[in-house]
Order: structure tokens, then C-alpha cells, then sequence
């Protein structure tokens, strides 16, 4: 049986050989919130070789990651509530790109093909996993999570299990699937039906995401809001039919009142996209008797919430971490065109200019709403 199984190994790393040729670099931050572009591992003749994937592993060429606002976090305070950057660091967890090679175990991927990675490594084992609710997997190794390395690097290896195929979608659209289910997994859980008046909290790239998904359930009216002006004006351009909110500053209650004015109805579920305090403060006050606040964001680790408005509203609040059983159906979605992500990416860097593009992505003021990282041969 050892013949077969080394020649396909062989046949693989020679497939992964034709267009490697650059070195694999990483963008780094430390707990003293550097941010550079070094070497990083697997090394490029280790890549090269094709050797080294253990059982179920495959090798990608990263093509395009996205900026999530947890590595702006990472980078700029160096800490998540307990999840704390302590040595260096690659950050990432957006990513699409192609097979460069395939442990022999693996025969549903093949050099050549694409794919998004979905960016976690489980046990199998603990309960969670058992359930089929993997996100709480207790020994959960989740990439650009300390200590945990990312995906914004130019090669990775990766379970094989967890790289799914997309097809022909453009690797743009295949890195933003992750993000994609981070809303997926609130529009499941927080139960959003058609025809629900329905309030999105922030329209950073989550809420925009999580607004085009609640268009596509059908709920109505739709109410977002935001402290900036720009991204309201490029939800309204997304979705036509949104109603926009600018956040004022003045109480929670005060805030909420006016949501439920321009929306003419109590919210039946708030999906609050951004973890400040505030804001989920104001979503428990606009909603109905019995309406629910689900909270995608994070936040700090302790608030004062109207608990009382809570309790005589018969309110639930309910939260949310990472998601699970959500690219297959995410990939249905944008391949249909039900849910249409082609416009969140708005600013474009080449992984050399990684540090620029950072920059870009933490600074409000260059209106960008996804910024991308590109690694190409």
C-alpha cells in the first residue's frame, strides 16, 4: 500500500511546485502594538517540497483576506476580554484561496481548487462539538486568536475539512463567507422571520452584512444606525428600502424613541452589531413587549444594562460567539446572488503594503467599509 500512497504524494507536491516562487510572509503585531510584515512559517522551501502536512492537512495560497475589526482590536489594545496578544503575533481570519497541496489521506480537494477557509481547528471531542455546536468547542484553536496564528500570511497549512469550495466565486467574495456567518448564525438564532420590523445596530461591515441578510428574509421596516453619517449613506445605497438612524448624544431611551418614530413600530428583534454599551442600551429600549435584543458584537467586559426595562418588557437578550454549520450555506447564498456581497470591499492593498492597509481599515476617516489584503504570484 506504501507505493500508491507515495506517489500521489509525489504527484501532488509537483502540482504545488509549477508557481511557487515568493517567500512566505505574515503581518505580525506584539503586545507593544507593532505592526510589521516578516517571514513566516510554512517556509518557502518547506512549500515548496510539498512535505510536511500531516493527515488531513492540505497546503493554500492565501489570495484574499479581509480586515476584521478584532485584528484593528488585537493591533491597537492587544487584548479581546481574556483573549490577550502576550508574544508576536499573525493576524487574519478572512481568507480565500487555492490548493497548492494535499496530504494523500485527503480525496475531496485537489491542487487547483478553490476554496474559503473557515478558520477554526476543534477537538471533536468535548461537548459542544458532539452537539454539533462547534464554536464552543473547549480546546477550540480559532486563527488570528491568541495565541493562535492567522491567515494573512501568503501560505498556510489547514485542516481539510474546514477549506470548502467555492467554485468559480471570486476569492473577494470567498473571504468576506466569514463574516457572512457571523450574521448568518444571528439571523438563525435570533429567529428573524419574514414581514419582522426588525433594528440593526452599526453599520460597520457586520451590520451591512447582517442588513442584507435581513432583506433577503423579508423583514420590514428595517432601521439601522450609526454614529457616522458616511456609512449610513452607504447602507441606504445597499439596501434603498433601509431606514437610516443617525446616533445622537443624548440617553439611550431618548435614542430609542426616535428609532421607533422613523420606523412607526417597535422592533420585534434588534440585532445589535456593535458591542457598545450604549447601543445595546438603546436596542432595549426600542423593542416590543417580548421582543428580543440579540447581540453580535463585542464589547467590554462588564455594562449597566436597563434591567428593569428588561425584566416589565419580558425582553429576551441573547448573544452570540463566532458561529457554526454556516459555509455551505453562506456559499449557496452569494453563489445565487440572494445575498450580494460585491460592494463591501471598498479599499484593496497588496499583502507587501499590509501595514498601509491597516491603517486604512482603523482610520474612519478614509470611509472604508472592507479592506482587503492580496497575496499573488
Amino acid at each position: 500500500m506504501s507505493a500508491p500512497t507515495t506517489q500521489t504524494q509525489t504527484q501532488t507536491q509537483t502540482q504545488s511546485q509549477t508557481t511557487i516562487t515568493k517567500p512566505n510572509i505574515g503581518v505580525f503585531t506584539n503586545p507593544e502594538h507593532d505592526l510589521w510584515i516578516a517571514e513566516a512559517q510554512p517556509s518557502l522551501e518547506s512549500v515548496k517540497r510539498g512535505n510536511g502536512l500531516r493527515e488531513g492537512e492540505v497546503l493554500v495560497g492565501i489570495k484574499s483576506t479581509g480586515i476584521c475589526g478584532s485584528d484593528i482590536h488585537f493591533w491597537h489594545t492587544g487584548r479581546i476580554g481574556p483573549m490577550i496578544v502576550s508574544s508576536t503575533h499573525i493576524l487574519g481570519h478572512e481568507s480565500s484561496g487555492t490548493i497548492l497541496a494535499a496530504h494523500p489521506s485527503v480525496t475531496h480537494l485537489s491542487p487547483g481548487d478553490r476554496i474559503a477557509i473557515e478558520p477554526n481547528i476543534i477537538c471533536h471531542t468535548c461537548e459542544p462539538c458532539l452537539t454539533g455546536r462547534y464554536n464552543g468547542c473547549e480546546n477550540v484553536q480559532f486563527l488570528s486568536t491568541p495565541p493562535v496564528d492567522g491567515l494573512l500570511r501568503r501560505y498556510v497549512t489547514h485542516p481539510a475539512v474546514w477549506c470548502h469550495k467555492i467554485g468559480d466565486m471570486s476569492f473577494e467574495n470567498g473571504a468576506l463567507l466569514e463574516p457572512l456567518s457571523v450574521a448568518l448564525a444571528a439571523m438563525e438564532r435570533s429567529g428573524v422571520k419574514l414581514g419582522d420590523p426588525v433594528l440593526v445596530c452599526g453599520a460597520g461591515p457586520i451590520g451591512l452584512i447582517t442588513l442584507l441578510c435581513c432583506r433577503a428574509a423579508g423583514a420590514e421596516p428595517i432601521v439601522i444606525t450609526d454614529i457616522d453619517q458616511g456609512r449610513l449613506k452607504f447602507a441606504k445605497e445597499l439596501v434603498p428600502s433601509v431606514k437610516t438612524h443617525l446616533v445622537q448624544k443624548v440617553s439611550a431611551e431618548e435614542s430609542a424613541k426616535a428609532i421607533v418614530e422613523l420606523a412607526q413600530v417597535r422592533p420585534t428583534i434588534a440585532l445589535e452589531c456593535t458591542g457598545v454599551e450604549s447601543s445595546v442600551a438603546t436596542a432595549v429600549w426600542a423593542v416590543k413587549f417580548g421582543g428580543k435584543v440579540f447581540v453580535i458584537g463585542v464589547g467590554k467586559n462588564d455594562m449597566t444594562l436597563p434591567f428593569m426595562r428588561l425584566s416589565t418588557q419580558e425582553i429576551d437578550l441573547q448573544f452570540q460567539y463566532r458561529y457554526c454549520n454556516t459555509w455551505p450555506r453562506a456559499i449557496r447564498l452569494v453563489k445565487s446572488g440572494v445575498v450580494d456581497l460585491s460592494k463591501l470591499v471598498t479599499h484593496r492593498f497588496d499583502i507587501e503594503d499590509a501595514v498601509k492597509a491597516f491603517g486604512t481599515a482603523a482610520d474612519p476617516k478614509t470611509g472604508a467599509i472592507k479592506v482587503q489584503i492580496k497575496s499573488e504570484e
